[in-house]
């Protein structure tokens, strides 16, 4: 018998009303940032580039959302990992899309990755502060 697996994906819904949280947080910020949010799969759900918010940043937020997701774990744990190992250091930064930095967050369902979020254009202390306000909606569903 064949068997299948059941994936949980985030809601579109769910995704804007994640990218308008983290708008609000980073205009009390006063900040202009890029806010990807991407599915289980990597694929992107839904994007805002603030106006003024920097171009570079906009395929760095996306990169941070597909990073999170593919690997279910925040961006800013990457570095930790990978700095006492020279052969990763060295090598695995020309993944392509593989971000080591903070701004990115899986975004779960319980214990199922449903997706992931990336935020650029601030500082990374300030990445990180949209991508957790953002994620302050799943504490209420």
């Amino acid at each position: 018998m064949l068997e299948f697996l059941k994936q949980k994906s985030i809601s579109s819904d769910l995704a804007q009303k994640m990218i308008d949280k983290a708008v609000q947080k980073a205009t009390e910020l006063g900040i202009k940032v890029n806010i990807a949010i991407v599915d289980q799969g990597g694929n992107l759900k839904a994007f805002c580039r603030m106006d003024g918010a920097p171009l570079l940043s906009i395929q760095i937020a996306q990169n941070k959302a597909y990073t999170a997701a593919a690997f279910g774990i925040p961006t800013h744990q990457w570095y930790d990992m990978i700095k006492d190992e020279p052969s990763l250091r060295l090598g695995i930064v020309h993944t392509e899309k593989l971000v080591i930095f903070g701004g990115g967050y899986p975004i779960y369902d319980g214990k199922d990755l449903a997706g992931g979020i990336g935020v650029s254009g601030g500082s990374e202390e300030e990445d990180r502060m949209c991508c957790e306000a953002a994620l302050s909606l799943l504490e209420t569903v």
